[in-house]
């Protein structure tokens, strides 16, 4: 390493401003112009509402749960907790483009042995100093500038994974509650279905009692009955669990929440048309696919904060003190010294280390843009995973309807047969057995349906508003709680005219 104290003042200025390294460039990466499913039961090519997308169920009850969520939920507050944690590391790096200043005092006794006291023998005496320091990196090669420009990336990409939490924290607590009431429902159609079978079980009963039919069809109707009953525990212990995972999404403990959602409530159902925006609108809303933009963005930044290592590091230093030996006032003007001076640092050689580094950095951008293009395909996986779901979904839930409504009638039909005579008791209990089976595969079918709906809004990336504030720019956040943050004031990528030129 070659470090010299005397390079002048006027040499450095007459250096050009220019940063070595690449400038980052958001990748132009192609999506598809339409959705590969077909739009059908609902779905619609058209811009699509995804701030508030949970109003469509217009369900009073689920927007206090999500209005609860962003203000309590801790996955939410961690999130939040990492973009303070990014914009101080921040301003640490951006602290490296100002002067430091350092104010140091001693005082103390010290003695001076015989020899290095000009032989007069040893000296004595109190020693007092007061002084400044101060020293300054010029960032000709713009190391501490793109440190400053990867950390305002940094924090932008952490702000699009608090967004992201935003996103599947309401999906979550959505999901969950649908399920809630789709369970319900099918407690509903269980009850529905054993007030049936026992009136079934009386009849039997009555009609064993005179003579008219064997013990066998009243222990066949218990068994009916029994059978139906045992399904109904499973059912509680679902609801149970998916309460207290609710609790959770919300910050709290159940004691108090349970009490309410286990109040029986209709299971909501979403709009008759949706709109479905188009795939490169996802850029855009999703937050994970904006975040790896961003990481992507500050890691391109290092390369260049790696490749100035290569080049001479000029730094500004000097000082101001007083410093006395012995009696006497410390601020006595023999007692003063100063000195400046413009210090180089140059590594010449370093066992190719350093380019070992910047080979490491463009590892690592290269890494970063595969996983930016991974989240494009996950995105688009996930839509279509979702269009799918919710299309197959609804027509299963059509043709459950029907056949709901064919075993209905036939259970009545069956049962005037029986009571007449007409038919023989396995056959009521066959078609009592198919209308529960049914009518629970129905009302899990209904709540599916709606899940898939939520899924959708999730692939989507629903749940916040990109146009409440600058995508890339200045703009603000908002806290658990409600409370408002500013967000980074670096503009992602500077604009053409004040771009830093390559060196030659």
């Amino acid at each position: 390493m070659i470090r010299t104290n005397a390079l002048p003042l006027g040499l450095l200025l007459a250096l050009p401003a220019c940063f070595v390294g690449p400038d980052y460039e958001v990748p132009d990466i192609p999506l598809p112009d339409s959705w590969h499913q077909e739009l059908e039961k609902g779905l619609s090519q058209k811009e699509a509402a995804l701030h508030a997308w949970w109003t469509v169920f217009q369900d009073p009850t689920l927007e206090t749960l999500i209005q609860k969520a962003g203000e309590n939920n801790l996955d939410l507050k961690v999130a939040f907790a990492r973009i303070k944690e990014a914009r101080a590391l921040r301003g640490v790096a951006a602290g490296a483009r100002v002067p430091n200043l350092n104010v140091d005092a001693n005082a103390g006794r010290t003695q001076i042995p015989a020899g290095a006291a000009f032989g007069l023998g040893s000296l004595t005496g109190n020693v007092k100093s007061l002084g400044v320091s101060s020293s300054w990196e010029v960032d000709v090669w713009g190391r501490v500038a793109r440190s400053v420009r990867s950390a305002d990336a940094t924090i932008q990409a952490s702000i699009e994974d608090y967004r992201d939490v935003l996103v599947l924290l309401y999906a979550e607590v959505a999901l969950n509650y649908l399920e809630l009431r789709a369970l319900q429902l099918r407690i509903t159609y269980a009850r529905s279905n054993l007030a049936g079978q026992d009136k079934t079980l009386s009849l039997t009963k009555d009609r064993h009692d005179a003579d008219l039919v064997p013990e066998l069809d009243v222990k066949q109707a218990e068994y009916n009955l029994a059978r139906t009953e045992a399904i109904v525990p499973n059912l509680r212990i679902r609801e149970a669990q998916v309460i207290h995972r609710i609790a959770v999404l919300l910050g709290e403990y159940p004691q108090d929440l349970g009490k309410k959602l286990r109040e029986m409530a209709e299971l909501p159902e979403g709009p008759s048309e949706i709109g479905l925006t188009l795939p490169r609108n996802l850029i855009r809303q999703r937050p994970d696919i904006r975040k790896a933009e961003r990481l992507l963005a500050a890691q391109t930044e290092r390369i260049g904060m790696a490749t100035a290592e290569l080049y001479p590091k000029f730094t500004l230093s000097g000082f101001f003190n007083y410093s006395a030996f012995g009696a006497g006032s410390l601020f006595d003007s023999g007692n003063k010294g100063w000195g400046f001076g413009l210090p180089v640092q140059w590594a010449i050689f370093a066992g190719g280390a350093l380019e070992s580094q910047i080979e490491v950095e463009k590892a690592r951008t290269e890494q970063a843009l595969e996983l930016y293009k991974q989240s494009l395909l996950i995105a688009v996986e996930d839509v279509e995973n979702a269009i799918v779901g919710f299309v197959q979904q609804h027509k299963r839930q059509e043709s459950l309807e029907r056949s709901v409504a064919a075993l209905k009638r036939s259970v009545e039909l069956v049962q005037n047969l029986y009571k007449n005579g007409l038919t023989n008791f396995q056959n009521v209990l066959d078609m009592e057995r198919a209308l529960f089976e049914e009518q629970d595969r129905l009302a899990e079918s209904k709540g599916l349906t709606v899940q898939a709906l939520v899924l959708l809004y999730r692939a989507l990336g629903g749940g916040w508003d990109p146009d409440a504030a600058d995508g890339v720019g200045e703009g603000t956040v908002l806290a658990p709680g409600g409370a408002q943050e500013d967000r980074a004031e670096q503009e992602v990528n500077p604009k053409p005219e004040d771009k830093p030129k390559q060196p030659e």
